[in-house]
């Protein structure tokens, strides 16, 4: 399988960045406990000055990173799992809801979900991990020619036995949960995540920030900081965001990167556009941490390399150590 999945990079990504530049890229759509307690954040172990996630090719010889698509439905609500993911990504769907992407490299929880479908623009978004394993519950139909052609692992609900179980907490579809260590042996570790992150201290400058709210067209996130935790705590849609054992989200840093948001030639079935999240190409951003907000700017010249962020003047944009949230939010 990992063999399959590195002779098929090189052409997939020529393919996907060919057709991001023509704007003709599909986009899918589909109708639609928790990590030991070790006293840290996801990631908190590296050394402030150290950047083990920065790469530009993916060409990292960790294992693969786990990526979760996660339900942020308030019927999925509270999720699990949450807090031991190294990076979150919130990206919006149909209707201007919004759905999580959680990825595990440091630890992998008991359990994660519940877990939903994925889209076009997840393939896109993970070409910067080195052979990801992308967990989810199905594709629409047309998309899964594409999710099997991506450079990545599939695995699609059902597809290993005993890895996924159906919780009896919430109702379907917001019940699906998986099993990660059934998937993988162990946490491939920090050097996974090949995203081009580097984690120091921070910039000079910046302003004080105590709250911010991003908003999509039916969703929104707040981050607000917590100087006792030394983090932000988060909010979905004005409810504070706690996982089912209990456990608060608080991520050390929080990225809001405004992309190109444009609209698919798919619907769900209620007749919602599917949006694509352009994640490769460049743009503006706004990093939240150590209770101060500064400006950057990000680039990602190709599928296959990670996201730079850098500081107006060029400089390398450093991240808190600890779990960091990236909200794709339109420029």
């Amino acid at each position: 399988m990992r063999e399959t999945v590195r002779t098929r990079r090189g052409a997939w990504t020529a393919a996907l960045l060919a057709a991001t530049v023509t704007g003709s890229l599909l986009s899918g759509c589909t109708s639609g406990g928790g990590a030991a307690d070790d006293g840290r954040s996801p990631g908190q172990s590296m050394s402030p000055s150290s950047s083990p996630s920065e790469s530009e090719s993916g060409t990292a010889t960790a294992g693969p990173v786990l990526a979760v698509k996660i339900d942020n439905a308030p019927a999925a609500r509270p999720q699990t799992g949450l807090d031991a993911a190294d990076v979150v990504y919130a990206e919006q769907v149909e209707g201007g809801l919004s759905r999580l992407m959680a990825v595990f490299a440091s630890t992998l929880p008991d359990a994660v979900g519940p877990v939903r479908s994925a889209r076009e623009s997840d393939l896109e978004l993970l070409g910067q991990f080195h052979e990801p394993t992308l967990a989810f519950s199905g594709a629409q139909r047309k998309l899964l020619p594409l999710i099997d052609d991506a450079p990545l692992d599939p695995e699609p609900a059902g597809k290993v036995p005993g890895a996924w179980y159906r919780g009896t907490g919430k109702a379907a579809p917001h019940n699906l949960y998986l099993r990660p260590r059934r998937l993988m042996d162990s946490a491939p570790g920090e050097a996974a995540l090949t995203t081009g992150f580097r984690f120091g201290p921070a910039p000079e400058g910046g302003t004080p920030e105590t709250s911010r709210t991003v908003r999509f067209p039916s969703a929104r996130f707040t981050f607000t900081w917590s100087a006792d935790r030394g983090r932000w705590l988060v909010a979905m849609d004005g409810t504070p965001t706690v996982t089912t054992d209990g456990r608060t989200v608080a991520p050390a840093t929080v990225v809001i990167q405004y992309v190109k948001i444009r609209a698919s030639k798919y619907h769900d079935v209620l007749g919602n556009n599917t949006p694509f999240t352009e994640s490769v190409g460049s743009g503006t951003a706004r990093v939240l941490r150590d209770g101060r907000a500064f400006d950057a700017n990000w680039t990602r010249s190709a599928a296959a390399d990670g996201t730079r962020f850098t500081t107006p003047d060029g400089a390398p944009m450093n991240f808190a150590p600890g779990q960091v949230w990236v909200v794709l939010a339109k420029a």
